[in-house]
């Protein structure tokens, strides 16, 4: 005989302790949940990665299992070069279910690496565009004033004669600001250099190029002209607000660089004192003096931050449907007003309030645009880059003290990070451009704090001998003088400068200064206020203490630093730095 109420009971116990249990699963931390890792360019990853951490808390799932989505900054050069390699873990970090570089110019350029590589496309589905923003020159006021801001516009053409005339601001009535100075990005890693090298093209054709322009005589002359007004090249435009901003500050901006190519979002960025485009900025400092975009004349490209849901290997069913899922959020009007609010336009180009005078920008702007080109078109482009290119004058400065004898995770010293990277950079220079090698401390007795393995001179003949001689290094048991090595370096670099070439000083060093010369407010004062602007750039392998005075060195003179303390990330470190050349 059943007593009433049993079967219920025990179905209730049941049911609560299936509850129970899927609690203490989600409990247990996001091991259960379906990862979603998202590998997301860097003007919008800090947005990209609240709006994950908004979404995760919705609990989001696919079925009966939780999704979890962690949002990665990768620059789309790295992360198209990782996905064209088939993603290393061990080098390139956790691999992406969705990437969302700033361009499509990018997914054309992994079709075609992959496709000579004869892989399978990664791309199968067309990408969604989350948000838009056309590239732009920006210029300080008194520059794009002078130039007619904003009823004239300027072209690249207009860059050309303004960085051909050593007069161009002098006839304006401005000859205190200097000669005209253009910063732009690497085109093999940021999306705003590449798409004014794109832009550069079609101004030289003055119509979209074919294959056989990229080796026309006048073509290529138009675009090595715009190259050869270079200041230096970059990982990303924020390296060259963040100097910008600090130069402002000092009141000298106008003299540091005349424009800038980047991203129309990031001149609202940088006008409300955020030049790292982060989302939640700490000591919002307006400059004194705004940037204003100008529009290409000739046509000018879209950054339309595409949504692309991998078709890899390592994807399973469960992580597309989250990923499409999160696709639709990220479409949503709530979150769409956030995309606004940051400062881009909507997918389909609709400009928000932010898009306005006030903030350095024209909403009725742009007139013409232009869909970019093939990815093999573009892969020429690149190539024919790599020739055309400002070249580079480069002390490479090695710290061989016993502070680079340390290890670091997987086993490696700092020296032999050190080494990888004066390697690589031995590698990726062109044999015109030319290379000096010191070493910190000196191994001899000659009085200095540095000893000189490598006078200057072109790399073509010696890119063997050169890579002997860093092989060959090893740690002695002094201590490193960075200060004074790093003096005597610039001006060493400023004794043979080259308007013509890029001059530059690389360290590749601990961050550790033991020397009687501890100055280093001092040297701050020289470095930016250099008769010849010699820039330092620096690779830190010690703490991220230890990594402040060197990313000091490198803002005084207008250069940029390089955390890297994690063997893990060298591949990423290694190719920051090399992108300024």
């Amino acid at each position: 005989m059943k007593v009433p109420g049993v079967t219920n009971s025990r179905a209730l116990a049941i049911t609560l302790a299936f509850a129970i249990a899927m609690d203490a699963l989600i409990a247990v931390g996001y091991s259960w949940c379906v990862p979603l890792v998202v590998a997301s360019s860097q003007e919008k990853s800090a947005l990209f990665a609240e709006i994950a951490r908004d979404y995760n808390a919705s609990s989001p799932r696919v079925g009966l299992r939780c999704v979890h989505v962690s949002v990665n900054l990768v620059r789309s050069g790295d992360a198209e070069d990782a996905l064209a390699r088939d993603w290393d873990r061990a080098s390139d970090g956790p691999r992406p279910v969705v990437w969302s570089p700033a361009a499509k110019s990018w997914l054309l350029l992994l079709q075609q690496h992959r496709a000579e590589r004869h892989l399978s496309s990664l791309i199968s589905t067309t990408p969604t565009s989350l948000a838009n923003s056309p590239l732009v020159v920006a210029m300080p006021r008194p520059m794009a004033e002078a130039l007619g801001w904003p009823e004239q516009n300027v072209g690249f053409s207009d860059l050309i004669s303004l960085a051909g005339d050593a007069e161009a601001w002098s006839r304006r009535g401005h000859g205190e600001w200097g000669p005209f100075r253009l910063g732009k990005t690497n085109p093999m890693s940021s999306t705003s250099g590449l798409h004014a090298l794109m832009g550069t093209y079609f101004a030289a054709v003055n119509a979209p190029p074919v294959e056989a322009d990229l080796s026309n005589p006048k073509v290529t002359a138009f675009v090595q002209d715009v190259e050869y007004a270079v200041v230096h090249y970059g990982d990303s435009v924020a390296t060259f607000l963040v100097n910008l901003l600090e130069a402002d500050r000092r009141g000298v901006g106008l003299t540091y660089v005349s424009a800038i190519a980047m991203e129309e979002k990031q001149v609202i960025d940088y006008n409300n004192g955020n030049p790292r485009s982060l989302l939640d900025n700490p000591n919002p400092l307006p400059p004194r003096t705004q940037l204003l975009a100008f529009y290409p004349e000739e046509g000018t490209f879209i950054a339309d931050h595409p949504y692309a849901i991998l078709d890899a290997p390592w994807v399973d069913t469960l992580q597309r449907e989250a990923a499409q899922a999160f696709l639709g959020h990220l479409l949503s009007p709530p979150v769409q007003l956030r995309f606004a609010n940051a400062g881009f336009r909507s997918y389909d180009g609709t400009p928000g309030a932010l898009i306005n005078r006030d903030n350095g920008v024209l909403p009725d702007q742009p007139r013409l645009t232009q869909p970019p080109p093939s990815g093999r078109l573009i892969e020429g482009m690149q190539r024919s880059w790599n020739a055309l290119r400002k070249r580079a004058d480069v002390l490479l400065v090695i710290d061989v003290s016993a502070a680079m004898g340390g290890q670091l995770p997987g086993r490696a010293t700092k020296l032999d990070l050190a080494k990888q990277a004066a390697a690589a950079a031995l590698e990726y220079l062109s044999g015109e451009d030319q290379v000096a090698i010191w070493i910190y401390p000196s191994r001899v007795a000659s009085g200095r704090s540095y000893e000189e393995i490598a006078p200057l001179g072109p790399l073509a003949s010696r890119r063997e001998t050169l890579g002997s001689l860093i092989e060959g290094l090893s740690t002695s048991s002094g201590d490193p003088p960075l200060y004074m090595t790093t003096r005597a370096a610039v001006a060493s670099v400023a004794g043979t400068f080259d308007r013509k070439r890029i001059n530059a000083v690389v360290l590749l060093a601990s961050g550790q200064n033991n020397d009687r010369d501890a100055n280093l407010q001092g040297l701050l004062r020289e470095l930016q206020n250099q008769e010849v602007p010699v820039r330092v750039f620096g690779v830190a392998y010690g703490t991220q203490e230890e990594a402040v005075a060197m990313q000091l060195i490198a803002e005084a003179s207008h250069g940029a630093t390089y955390e890297a303390s994690d063997a893990t990330t060298i591949r990423r470190v290694i190719s920051g730095l090399l992108s300024n050349f």
